[in-house]
This record gives structure tokens, C-alpha cells and sequence, in this order.
């Protein structure tokens, strides 16, 4: 990544990333806001969710569950995507980890892994809540 940006101390840039404490919700709201100055307050939110097929058991939120990538239930992970799109562009705004109820419920699981204040969301949730923490930068004032 660095050398894709130019940058000529390629220890910077990784750095940054591993090293700053980041305000994840903010940085989505900036960069999602920015995505939609660029291409335009007429889109739309279009959600998807995307399997990762897996052969552990270790990686958060790792179940036998259904993956549309797979077409079948798997051993995976599931991803809920928000893209925004207009006739000019479209690009990916938020993203969360399906995480089923039995990570929750686990507490050998989720110690270290997953914080105390998650709770279990359905997909059809997930969805909404990005949907929601999208549309203020959305203009719905057209039919």
C-alpha cells in the first residue's frame, strides 16, 4: 500500500495503520460522506452479504452457516455490506461481522475476542443499522 501511494519511507505507512488508535465509526462517517459528495446525493443503499469460507474454528464470528459464495451451509464467516451507488460510481460505505448467537453465548469464545457490549443482530438488523447511520448523508427527498 505504501509504495501504491508513493510513499518513500514504506515503514510509514503500515505504521500508521498498526500504530494510531482509531476512531472506527468516525473514520466509516468521513469516508462515507466524502464517497457520497463525489458521487452524487441521488443513490441508492444496496446491501449484500458475503460469505468467507474457512477451514478453522478460530477466526471470530467462524460457524457452519449459510454462504451465498459457497451455495451451500460451510464452515465460514459472513460479512454484511453497504454499498452506495448512483449513476456515476458506486463503492462500499460500511461493512460488520455476522457474528451467530453461539460466539456470543460462549464465553471462552468471545473473552479477548469480541467486546461486552455486543449483542447478537440478525442480518436483516445489521442491515438496517447501516442503513440508518447512512442516510443522513442521503438525500431522501426524492421519490
Amino acid at each position: 500500500m505504501a509504495e501504491q501511494i508513493g510513499d518513500a519511507r514504506l515503514w510509514r505507512t503500515p505504521r500508521v495503520l498498526s500504530h494510531v488508535l482509531w476512531d472506527q465509526d468516525r473514520v466509516r462517517d468521513v469516508c462515507g460522506a466524502y464517497i457520497i459528495e463525489q458521487l452524487g446525493r441521488d443513490g441508492v443503499l444496496i446491501v449484500d452479504e458475503t460469505g468467507f469460507l474457512k477451514k478453522g474454528e478460530h477466526s471470530v464470528g467462524v460457524a457452519r452457516q449459510y454462504s451465498g459464495t459457497a451455495g451451500r451451509i460451510d464452515n465460514c464467516q459472513v460479512g454484511v455490506f453497504l454499498a452506495y451507488a448512483t449513476e456515476r460510481g458506486h463503492a462500499l460505505i460500511d461493512c460488520r461481522l455476522y457474528l451467530p448467537e453461539d460466539w456470543l453465548d460462549d464465553a471462552h469464545r468471545r473473552e479477548g475476542h469480541i467486546p461486552a457490549d455486543v449483542a447478537f443482530a440478525t442480518k436483516p438488523a445489521m442491515a438496517r443499522a447501516m442503513q440508518a447511520t447512512a442516510s443522513p448523508s442521503v438525500d431522501r427527498t426524492r421519490p
